[in-house]
């Protein structure tokens, strides 16, 4: 039971959580200031949702896992994927980042470089680490060619 507690979205919802009680019962007067941080906010939350479905779309295309402690059948370097290693766990920093600029939650700031840390060292190393032992040559190739969030 509690490897399957053990996902992303689940640490995304508990660093958006912490957030909103920040916002909500912690606010200190901290805001972005004008409603520039609103659309910011609301077009990273979208842009990290089109991220998201346009990888599951391509994993789902090439019959293999999105689940992060699954073995993946095939190695998915096409589509979102010729441009991040990892674009599911780019769309939920996308996510958490719009969410903090929308809600004004200032003091969740540092959240966002811990969600990216808690990921990278629970998911994407053990994952790619699988992958390399996988797939050998061919993801040495595609980490050569794309980086891993960016």
């Amino acid at each position: 039971m509690l490897k399957w507690l053990d996902i992303p979205p689940v640490w995304l919802l508990g660093c958006l959580a912490l957030a909103w009680a920040q916002k909500t019962y912690v606010p200190m007067g901290l805001d972005f200031g004008t409603g520039l941080a609103d659309l910011l906010g609301g077009l990273m939350v979208g842009a990290g949702i089109v991220v998201m479905l346009l990888a599951v779309h391509e994993m789902r295309r090439h019959q293999t896992t999105i689940i992060p402690h699954m073995q993946a059948a095939r190695l998915v370097t096409t589509g979102i994927f010729k441009r991040s290693r990892n674009p599911i766990y780019l769309g939920d920093s996308l996510i958490l980042t719009g969410m903090i600029l929308y809600w004004d939650a200032v003091l969740g700031l540092p959240l966002i470089p811990l969600f990216v840390w808690i990921i990278e060292k629970r998911f994407v190393e053990p994952e790619e680490l699988r992958l390399k032992r996988k797939f050998l040559a061919e993801f040495s190739r595609y980490t050569q060619q794309t980086r891993r969030w960016l």
